[in-house]
């Protein structure tokens, strides 16, 4: 009976771990790891430098590590929802989940977007001001246009955030054609990373653009392909229904005919 009461205490006080705190602390982990092991040794002897002498460029490098990792959030929410689209999560983590992950992940990135932006007022080369923030295509001392790309990729990426909390009221037909922004929103922030960040001539941020806008493509490609072949499988399903309920109704015919002459 002791053994029995135990067991049960322990059963009830055995809760699972919020899979939201898992996957904040497993990107922290993975985040750090990856400064630590790339980045720092890149940037640490100009942090330094900033730091220690008089030119400050600290809200430099702070909004390049936010850029990199609001951009690599911002692909995962786009496979995320590739994957749950194609229907590949329902076997694992399942549906629910996905969808909630895949919320939390776009929510998260918009954060680090806001940190990449603002920060920059700080700086003392770029010195932008709050209306060139949030302007497109005023960053007249730095590449107008590909950072006014990056601009319009983060608030058609807000929209989309703000239609998980609207859905319902707009329905979900309309929700579905407003995620297609999604597509220009990634391309967007890929071309702005591309053209205007300070990393992207180094090898490893290219392998991050190449590996992230492949993946993307090739699911992209998967949808299409598949929803053609499913277009294509429809009608030859019904036809093929319908041959095969004229062929019972012929036979059914027939047997009556038979019945009758006998």
């Amino acid at each position: 009976m002791t053994e029995m009461k135990s067991q049960i205490n322990l059963d009830e006080t055995n809760e699972g771990i919020s899979w939201k705190i898992m996957l904040t602390s497993f990107m922290a982990i993975l985040g750090g790891v990856w400064i630590s092991a790339i980045l720092m040794p890149r940037w640490m002897p100009g942090i330094t430098e900033s730091i220690l002498g008089t030119d400050i460029k600290v809200y430099w490098y702070v909004s390049r590590g936010s850029a990199v990792i609001a951009y690599v959030l911002l692909w995962l929410s786009m496979v995320l929802g590739l994957l749950m689209t194609n229907r590949m999560t329902r076997p694992w983590p399942g549906p629910a989940i996905s969808n909630e992950f895949h919320q939390f992940i776009s929510i998260l990135g918009m954060a680090f977007v806001v940190v990449h932006a603002f920060i920059l007022i700080g700086d003392s080369y770029i010195h932008y001001s709050i209306l060139q923030v949030l302007t497109p295509f005023t960053s007249f001392d730095y590449r107008p246009f590909w950072v006014g790309l990056g601009q319009i990729g983060f608030y058609l990426w807000l929209v989309l955030v703000i239609s998980f909390y609207v859905r319902k009221k707009i329905g979900n037909r309309t929700w579905r054609l407003l995620h297609f922004v999604s597509f220009v929103a990634f391309l967007g922030a890929m071309i702005h990373g591309i053209s205007s960040g300070t990393d992207s001539s180094e090898g490893w941020m290219q392998m991050i653009y190449w590996f992230s806008g492949g993946s993307v493509l090739f699911l992209i490609t998967y949808r299409i392909l598949m929803a053609t072949v499913g277009k294509i499988q429809t009608p030859v399903k019904a036809t093929a229904k319908s041959q095969s309920q004229a062929l019972g109704r012929n036979n059914a015919l027939e047997k009556g005919m038979q019945t009758s002459q006998d």
